[in-house]
């Protein structure tokens, strides 16, 4: 009980003490409130482009695997990869019937062309060739209009399925359906178009800047069958959890196929979700680490400025503090004082800090990608403001404690 008295008068003093300095105390809280921002920002900064990770590939599918030649995270030489035979058509209707329904395979091509509609013309848009069957491998569905069917593949039909971007850049606010696009040379009708995929993250593909055609269209149309172009082959699992027994089976099959034999390497590669959520991770990670370090520098001088305020205020009340030693105050209480003193400099700063960090967050939700400040992200802020506090209080504190009562009262 003792104990806790002593506490609450060391921080009712440390209180007053403050509204006595406001103008010091202000200034001081100047460094921990740039700090605390620091800290907050960056850590809003790296879950906001984690929700925006999440948001530009939500429509790969967790329960999808890829078979491509290439693996989406290059490790070691880029020239073995380089140097595999590639995938084609008839390996992909073979990898069909030999899983014979045990999974949902939708073979791909992709190519960047420009698109026209009258004088509106778009540059470089991905045009991916594709079967009915992406609507049901991939999360993404038509906003308005329809995607492919079979019929739309079998008969090679010149339809196509095209991004909310294509359609904006294009054709404004009109209707684009049933309106007809030139993609590259060749003409093709619009049947649909896609919701919104929420865009490019940091560099990739923009997956409102596509457009869907028959994949036996996109051969016609750009000669896929000449060999030069692989196929990218997507094969759905009936669940997530048969997702890892699916995949070593396309990768026996895969090598059947192939016709490798048991000592060779595989040279195709099978992606998933998890090899980018990894790679991210990976990245982000160091990213956050090194983001931290350097607002933690920021941190650091806000501290050592506390601490140099807090030696001046215990230099200043050298005498009260004489005076609450001869009259019975002990050292701890004495300590007590200086570090509520600091922790609550601090804190205030802290509560600042949050306030702007939140707004400068709002303003970053708005403007850049979806963030927000989460308790977690809070309770971190409140607890390292404090921390400082107490760790800039610590050396200013004892020193106090530790006067002797006879020299502070002599001390003018």
């Amino acid at each position: 009980m003792r104990l806790m008295r002593d506490m609450v008068d060391a921080f009712r003093i440390a209180l007053y003490a403050m509204r006595a300095n406001k103008a010091r105390g202000t200034l001081t809280t100047l460094g921990i409130i740039i700090g605390i921002v620091a800290v907050i920002l960056t850590m809003t900064a790296a879950n906001g482009l984690q929700n925006t990770f999440r948001q530009s590939f939500s429509s790969v599918g967790a329960d999808v695997i890829y078979v491509s030649r290439m693996p989406w995270v290059i490790q070691g030489d880029f020239f073995l990869y380089r140097n595999r035979p590639q995938i084609d058509l008839k390996q992909a209707d073979e990898l069909e019937s030999r899983l014979r329904g045990r999974g949902i395979v939708n073979p791909t091509m992709d190519t960047a062309r420009d698109v026209k509609y009258r004088s509106e013309t778009l540059s470089g848009l991905r045009i991916i060739g594709t079967t009915d069957k992406q609507s049901m491998v991939s999360s993404a569905q038509p906003e308005t209009g329809r995607f492919l069917t079979e019929f739309d593949v079998t008969y090679k039909k010149n339809v196509c399925v095209i991004g909310t971007d294509v359609r904006d850049g294009l054709f404004g606010s009109a209707n684009p359906l049933n309106k007809s696009i030139h993609i590259g040379r060749a003409r093709f009708r619009v049947i649909g178009v896609m919701e919104k995929q929420g865009g490019s993250f940091l560099g990739g593909p923009n997956f409102d800047r596509q457009i869907y055609i028959p994949i036996t269209s996109y051969v016609k149309a750009y000669g896929g069958h000449r060999g030069r172009q692989g196929v990218d082959v997507a094969v759905k699992a009936p669940s997530r959890e048969a997702l890892e027994e699916l995949e070593f089976e396309v990768m026996g099959e895969m090598r059947k196929i192939r016709k490798l034999r048991p000592a060779e390497d595989d040279n195709f590669s099978i992606n998933k979700l998890d090899t980018l959520v990894g790679a991210f991770n990976n990245v982000m990670g160091v990213v956050l680490l090194v983001g931290l370090l350097v607002t933690s520098i920021s941190l650091f001088v806000g501290g050592v400025g506390v601490m140099n305020i807090m030696f001046v205020s215990v230099t200043e009340r050298t005498r009260e503090i004489g005076i609450r030693k001869s009259i019975g105050a002990k050292p701890r209480s004495i300590l007590f004082q200086f570090l509520f003193e600091s922790a609550s400099i601090c804190l205030l700063g802290g509560v600042i800090g949050i306030l702007v960090a939140s707004i400068l967050t709002a303003v970053i939700n708005k403007v850049l990608m979806p963030a927000s400040v989460s308790f977690p992200i809070l309770f971190i802020a409140v607890v390292v403001s404090i921390a400082v506090g107490v760790v800039a209080g610590l050396v200013p504190a004892f020193r106090g404690s530790r006067l002797n009562p006879i020299e502070a009262l002599r001390y003018e």
